[in-house]
């Protein structure tokens, strides 16, 4: 555009680009719009038009006159485990590239955020937390103010929800595989708490592979929450009630990171020799000499790039399921 026709970038519009790129106004509509039958020659020269003249759409005004928002919620509580930082990351990462807009809302009120997110119009809520039950997802589904539910890194059990996660059968298996051949033969399982909407399948899918490797069903205690200090005060009342295993399986990399610290600590402890412990999750800490944590791995990316290509197919098929298979990572704890 010459400089009798400039105008501040407030003012650039859709047809301004249009006449920049040489298309029509449509054309520019569908270049912005993540899966819309555009070829990449075109979008390329929409593009480059559009950041010539400084233009960005009214991603606003787009949602009101279409029935999608293009924002998608991403629900969080457990704040003190490491991991959920990691979700983050990769789910917004993958729904950013969609053209999706991610809003972080804080579940500690699950009622609350479930609201908050229902106002906003939202393509879909993402649950990636524990603090919430049956009652309010039957709630916030029987109202129909969310497009889609879904359930993130647990199974859900609700048959509304939709839900991605790692196999937790599939990990069990191979952590107690692991386990078996290096000749450990009184495994203690710690659990965090239970909640009745969502399910860490963990303790029980351990427990089969466990039984079906011809040993005894193992022994397991719950800690209050997936945190670490909850999960050094278990470990030191088990100790202390006389269980004397030999390796601690842990639901998470959080809470078996607190048993190492009280196996040692407190206990005065070796670790593996006296005692081998396994988390889960792999966490950026778990790799440090200073645990070397044998853990699973979660595909976290692929379980992202699935949310996001479930959003893009637009599917509301009810009792969705996807389960992933993940990385057993052995490491110098056990």
């Amino acid at each position: 555009m010459g400089e009798d026709t400039y105008k501040p970038l407030s003012a650039i519009t859709a047809d301004d680009v249009a006449s920049e790129a040489g298309v029509s106004r449509w054309t520019v509509a569908r270049a912005f719009k993540p899966g819309a039958p555009v070829s990449k020659r075109t979008r390329d020269r929409v593009m480059a038009a559009a950041d010539r003249l400084g233009y960005a759409p009214n991603l606003l005004a787009a949602s009101l006159a279409s029935d999608r928002s293009g924002l998608v919620a991403l629900l969080v509580d457990d704040f003190e485990n490491p991991h959920r930082l990691v979700m983050i990351e990769r789910l917004s990462r993958s729904l950013q590239g969609a053209g999706f807009v991610t809003l972080l809302l804080n579940m500690t009120d699950a009622t609350e955020a479930l609201l908050s997110a229902s106002q906003r119009r939202v393509d879909a809520a993402v649950m990636i937390g524990n603090g919430y039950d049956e009652d309010i997802l039957e709630t916030a589904l029987g109202a129909r103010r969310l497009r889609k539910l879904i359930v993130f890194a647990r199974e859900a059990l609700n048959p509304e929800t939709l839900s991605i996660y790692c196999d937790d059968a599939l990990a069990m298996s191979e952590i107690a595989t692991h386990l078996h051949n290096r000749g450990y033969q009184k495994p203690l399982f710690l659990a965090g708490p239970d909640f009745r909407s969502t399910v860490l399948g963990r303790r029980a899918a351990f427990e089969s592979a466990w039984s079906s490797l011809g040993h005894k069903v193992p022994a397991g205690i719950a800690s209050k929450s997936y945190g670490f200090g909850h999960a050094h005060s278990a470990m030191l009342r088990a100790w202390t009630d006389g269980e004397r295993p030999d390796v601690v399986v842990c639901e998470n990399d959080s809470m078996a990171m607190g048993v190492m610290d009280a196996l040692r600590s407190d206990l005065g402890l070796n670790v593996p020799t006296d005692v081998a412990v396994t988390g889960f999750d792999d966490t950026p800490t778990a790799g440090i000499p200073a645990y070397g944590l044998t853990t699973y791995r979660q595909p976290l990316m692929a379980m992202a790039d699935a949310l996001t290509q479930m959003l893009l197919d637009g599917s509301d098929t009810a009792m969705t399921r996807i389960a992933l298979r993940g990385t057993f990572v052995a490491r110098s704890s056990t």
